[in-house]
């Protein structure tokens, strides 16, 4: 265990480098020690991450913080979940700077594993992904739910927290993620968190520092469309392929169009007309830089 003390907080962040050593603090807070009867058991937040932190990972922690009487942070840049050709080698690491983040936005200890610590020698586990991981990301990144759904199962083992925070700017992530834990009866409650934007609209992300100034103004109209389409539901549109027009016109700035859809918001099954919950979600490459984004539409029971 490191102990580091962030210079805006009075208390300090424990970092732990193993699995033991992460777990320990978890069960201990959760359930309390034998040994030390005067320590009150309490609810344990947990947030899994990447690094290179931003305000939403920063939203996620406060939340937890708000929530819960201790909080877990895990960086982790997960190798298993990017394919051949993506960008892992250049996925910004920023651990000095993502600690601080942490201890100011309310973390109680942070966990930073090693590949190795996470994929000893001889691992060969592997995770199916529920249904809902078939489709869009699942299409277009056909190894990455598996990467995610094992590690996320992994470090669930690992920070068994009481309740797990995830940002919903990672749509199909949080829907495949909550069909998981269902499945494998694990005992953690997924709380998906709203998506945090920069002031101009741009949902924040670790791969918006890969855009140029002229890219961020052409990314500008992933947002513009899921604004303009949303208002034309608002209005009264319900027609599924109008509204997926609309996307795809305001999208005409960026370079590639991945999808630009809209789904039922609890299965992500195609529909024809917005009949009750539904999602637009966008995935689109400006530049040489992959962004997805989206907006609920919430219709009355």
């Amino acid at each position: 265990m490191k102990t580091m003390q962030a210079p805006e907080i009075d208390v300090p962040l424990q970092v732990f480098e193993t699995v033991a050593a992460a777990r320990d603090f978890v069960q201990t807070r959760r359930f309390g020690t034998v040994s030390s009867p005067d320590s009150k058991p309490h609810r344990v937040g947990v947030v899994l991450t990447m690094g290179a932190l931003h305000e939403g990972h920063e939203s996620l922690i406060r939340q937890s913080a708000k929530e819960c009487g201790s909080t877990v942070v895990s960086i982790f840049l997960n190798p298993t979940q990017f394919a051949a050709g993506e960008d892992l080698s250049k996925y910004p690491r920023t651990l000095d700077a993502d600690l601080k983040r942490c201890a100011v936005s309310g973390a109680d200890a942070v966990f930073v594993p090693t590949p190795e610590v996470i994929y000893p020698a001889g691992f060969s586990t592997q995770v199916i992904p529920p249904e809902i991981a078939k489709t869009l990301e699942g299409q277009a990144r056909p190894e990455h739910f598996g990467g995610v759904c094992l590690v996320v199962s992994k470090l669930m083992n690992i920070l068994p927290g009481d309740r797990a925070y995830f940002g919903k700017k990672d749509y199909q992530q949080w829907r495949v993620i909550q069909a998981m834990t269902r499945d494998l009866n694990l005992d953690v409650d997924v709380v998906a968190c709203p998506i945090i934007r920069d002031p101009d609209g741009l949902a924040l992300s670790s791969r918006n520092v890969y855009l140029s100034a002229k890219d961020r103004g052409r990314a500008l109209s992933i947002h513009r469309a899921l604004r303009t389409a949303a208002a034309e539901h608002a209005g009264g549109q319900r027609d599924v392929g109008v509204l997926e027009t609309i996307l795809r016109e305001e999208l005409k700035p960026v370079d590639e169009i991945q999808y630009a859809v809209v789904r039922d918001a609890e299965t992500l099954a195609e529909v024809q007309t917005v009949q009750r919950a539904a999602v637009m979600l966008i995935a689109a490459r400006v530049g040489n830089t992959r962004l997805i984004d989206n907006q609920e539409l919430n219709e009355p029971d």
